[in-house]
């Protein structure tokens, strides 16, 4: 866990941040799936998840405030950002039918698009990673990179 007396260094901020990613589609399949609220699934994770220790494994501190960000934009502008999954999406293939996973992917990713604190290319690239995390030897990365690009190009034309 990291010590929350000291500023963690710019490497250790990039990898807090990836992981308030990973954790962000976490809650927000959690939430879809359970029906919880988001302050719920943002409290939990918050007091379980966020440094801590799962078999053995020390699981790293996340951005809070990021996570409450990409939280509370993706519960807000769900459906904004649902209708541009579904411009990016093949016709036969609207949200409703693609995985649950990759659903909370795109609404989290939908989220710092609104949020527009990090720049479309980064945020891309982080959710391609988190995509690859849960679907590892799979095509779902590259499926990942072209939807949030087509997104990312709706959303925030200026920066490309």
């Amino acid at each position: 866990m990291t010590d929350r007396t000291e500023a963690p260094s710019g490497n250790m901020k990039r990898r807090m941040r990836s992981a308030t990613r990973l954790y962000a589609v976490q809650a927000l399949f959690q939430m879809e799936q359970s029906g919880q609220a988001h302050d719920r699934v943002r409290r939990e994770f918050l007091d379980h998840r966020f440094g801590a220790t799962l078999e053995g494994e020390e699981m790293l501190d996340g951005d809070v405030e990021l996570f409450h960000d990409i939280l509370e934009q993706a519960v807000n502008w769900q459906a904004k950002i649902d209708q541009q999954t579904d411009r990016a999406l093949v016709a036969k293939w609207p949200i409703g039918r693609i995985d649950p996973t990759l659903r909370a992917l795109f609404r989290a990713a939908g989220a710092e698009f609104v949020l527009k604190a990090a720049p479309p290319k980064v945020v891309i690239s982080e959710y391609v990673d988190v995509a690859r995390a849960f679907f590892p030897d799979s095509k779902e990365p590259s499926f990942v990179n072209a939807v949030l690009d087509h997104m990312a190009r709706e959303a925030l034309p200026e920066a490309f």
